[in-house]
C-alpha cells in the first residue's frame, strides 16, 4: 500500500535537479519541487489507483510533484467543492494549476459551478484555474452543450484586461479551445475575440489577436469541415 513516504521516495529517485533550471525557464515555481517529469508522476499514480485519503495527505506535503500525483489519484466523486477551494488557494505555479484542473477538477460534478466563482476572484492562480477549467472542459467534455460555453462569454470580457501573465494566457487558452469545439462555437469565438480586441488593453489585444489567428487558421478551419 502506498504511503506519503513511499510516494515521495519514488518521486525523489526519479527526479533530476538538472531539470529544475529548465522548469524555471518555463515559468514553473521550483521551490518545493523535486524535478520529476509528468510521465513519471503518471506512472506512480497508475500503480496507486484512486486513493482519496492519500491524495489529501500528499497535497499537504507542499511538493509540486506530490500535489500533481494527488490530483491524479483522487476520486472525483469524493473530492468536495470545499477541498477544491482550499487547493486553488494553494496554487503557486501554472503547471500545478493546469494539471489539477485537467486530472481532477474537470471530472468533478461541481466543475461548472466553480468556474464562475473563481473567475471573479482576484488571486492570480485562482482566476487562472477558472479559465484552465474552461479550456479543459472544452477539450474533454463531449456532452457539454454550446450554450453552456456561451453563457461563460461574459467572463472572458471581464478577465481580458487582467495583465497578469498567467491569467491572460489562460483566458487565451480557454478562448481558443472553446472556438475549436465545432463550427458554431468557432464563429462565436472569433466574434467574441474581435469584441475583446476592441478593448483598450494590451492584454485584451494580445488575447484576442492570438485567438483569432488560430481560430481562423487553415488547420482549424479544415478540421471543423470534417
Amino acid at each position: 500500500m502506498a504511503t506519503i513516504e513511499s510516494v515521495l521516495d519514488e518521486l525523489a529517485q526519479n527526479s533530476s535537479a538538472d531539470d529544475l533550471a529548465g522548469m524555471a525557464h518555463f515559468g514553473m515555481v521550483v521551490d518545493k519541487r523535486l524535478g520529476a517529469s509528468v510521465p513519471t508522476m503518471r506512472k506512480i499514480a497508475k500503480k496507486i489507483g484512486h486513493d482519496h485519503g492519500l491524495a489529501l495527505a500528499l497535497w499537504e506535503t507542499g511538493f509540486a510533484e506530490a500535489r500533481i500525483v494527488a490530483s491524479m489519484i483522487d476520486d472525483p466523486s469524493q473530492a468536495t467543492p470545499e477541498q477544491a477551494d482550499q487547493w486553488v488557494r494553494d496554487f503557486n505555479s501554472w503547471d500545478v494549476c493546469d494539471q489539477v484542473c485537467m486530472n481532477l477538477f474537470e471530472k468533478a460534478p461541481w466543475a461548472w459551478q466553480k468556474i464562475t466563482e473563481w473567475a471573479e476572484r482576484d488571486e492570480e492562480y485562482v482566476r487562472r484555474a477558472a479559465f484552465a477549467l474552461i479550456a479543459c472542459l472544452a477539450w474533454h467534455d463531449k456532452q457539454a452543450s454550446d450554450e453552456e460555453f456561451i453563457q461563460l462569454f461574459p467572463l472572458f470580457n471581464d478577465a481580458a484586461t487582467d495583465e497578469r501573465n498567467f491569467v491572460k494566457k489562460a483566458v487565451n487558452w480557454a478562448l481558443r479551445n472553446v472556438g475549436k469545439r465545432n463550427r458554431h462555437l468557432n464563429q462565436l469565438g472569433i466574434d467574441l475575440a474581435k469584441e475583446i480586441q476592441g478593448i483598450d488593453s494590451k492584454a485584451a489585444r494580445w488575447i484576442a489577436t492570438d485567438a483569432i489567428r488560430e481560430l481562423n487558421s487553415d488547420a482549424v478551419q479544415a478540421r471543423l469541415k470534417d
